[in-house]
């Protein structure tokens, strides 16, 4: 049986990274809802995340996205990060909101918009050496409508050509994240549309490129957690974009659509090494909180995300080794579904209580009434967003 004592001590180690945008007015491709407090700056996005990390306990790191996190001075938002117990963690790009991109960015026919797309990356890395940051996250939009629109093999080669530029900007202790999406939004050839492709891209580029996992990004039926641990072997899973989906890519709360999902994946990360420090896994958040608040949600997945993973953990290894070497697959499916059935929130009580925090972080945020203080205070000036 497992040692509590030693799932505590990973649950109290895990760290989740939470993701700047989250804080910020979001929606649908119709719509995006304003609500009171929502931050203005990204000064007020960490303030808020301070707030979750405060509460949680595990949520240090906070991921920035460029151009929405522009700021005068980099050096200065990570030193208020510091003061705040913070420190900034992804910084993400953005080629998919301007219309020179309507044809694509780094696969674009044109080289002088393959030019200003990769001039972009340059200057997201010249961010991390401002920041202090360890990982440059891409996700591309780039893509086709219609069969004959471009072609496919020549826009892989400029690919890898924009990709190797950056790639060889990294400084040390730096990493490429590549993320990859199936569809949306191109509909009939997206330019990195599966983990393949992407892990094809890392494999060239060289070790500092990893494959990132983005939870909503799969088709209906994908089985995510064995991309997950054929990742994991081949030490390549940079890390993770936790949320959640119905039908398609809806980043909704993490574990809130399919909590099994969730704790599959968490197994796998378990089982194959995933939460040790040498496997530098990022376990980041990137979900839009359309229409509940900012704050809470993100506890909330934060805690969702702390439960998945605390039922990978009591997983009874010799008993599901055990039953493997048997072939006994009734015997090795109940030992699985043992750990998931069991109830794990009495012992993430147990472990916040022991480390001076709230059993119950989105009562107890929801108690301090901040969430009244801020929406009376962050009146004025523009609200951060992506707009739609």
């Amino acid at each position: 049986m497992p040692d509590i004592a030693a799932v505590k001590a990973a649950l109290a180690a895990q760290r989740i990274e939470t993701p700047s945008w989250g804080y910020g007015n979001s929606g649908t491709r119709f719509k995006v809802f304003a609500q009171p407090g929502v931050p203005r700056t990204p000064y007020e996005k960490l303030d808020d995340a301070a707030q979750v990390h405060a509460y949680t306990g595990v949520a240090p790191k906070v991921s920035l996205h460029i151009p929405w996190d522009r700021v005068d001075d980099y050096a200065a938002l990570a030193a208020y990060a510091e003061e705040r117990g913070l420190e900034l963690g992804a910084i993400n790009s953005n080629t998919f909101q301007d219309d020179t991109y309507k044809l694509g960015s780094v696969c674009h026919p044109d080289a002088a918009v393959r030019r200003r797309a990769v001039d972009h990356l340059l200057d997201c890395v010249d961010i991390m050496d401002a920041t202090g940051s360890a990982d440059l996250k891409l996700w591309f939009a780039d893509g086709t409508n219609y069969p004959g629109q471009d072609d496919v093999t020549a826009r892989q080669e400029r690919l890898a050509e924009s990709l190797a530029e950056v790639y060889e900007r990294l400084g040390e202790g730096q990493r490429m994240l590549l993320e990859y999406k199936f569809f949306e939004p191109a509909f009939y050839t997206t330019d990195v549309p599966d983990w393949g492709t992407a892990y094809a891209h890392c494999l060239k580029l060289g070790p500092k490129a990893r494959v990132v996992v983005d939870t909503g990004h799969h088709a209906p039926g994908t089985n995510i957690e064995f991309i997950v641990a054929l990742l994991l072997r081949e030490g390549r899973l940079g890390g993770f974009d936790f949320n959640s989906r119905f039908y398609a890519d809806d980043d909704l709360m993490a574990g809130a659509a399919d909590p099994f999902q969730l704790f599959r994946i968490m197994h796998e990360v378990v089982r194959n090494g995933g939460l040790e420090p040498a496997a530098d896994v990022a376990f980041m958040l990137d979900q839009c909180h359309n229409i509940e608040a900012k704050v809470p949600a993100v506890i909330r997945s934060v805690a969702n995300v702390q439960e998945a993973t605390a039922k990978a953990l009591l997983v009874d290894a010799e008993a599901l080794a055990a039953a493997q070497r048997d072939g006994d697959v009734l015997a090795a499916n109940a030992v699985l579904m043992d750990a998931y059935d069991t109830d794990v929130r009495p012992l993430l009580r147990a472990l916040r209580e022991e480390r001076g925090l709230d059993p119950d972080p989105v009562a107890a945020y929801l108690r301090s009434g901040r969430q009244d203080r801020i929406a009376a205070e962050r009146v004025g000036g523009d609200q951060a967003g992506w707009g739609a």
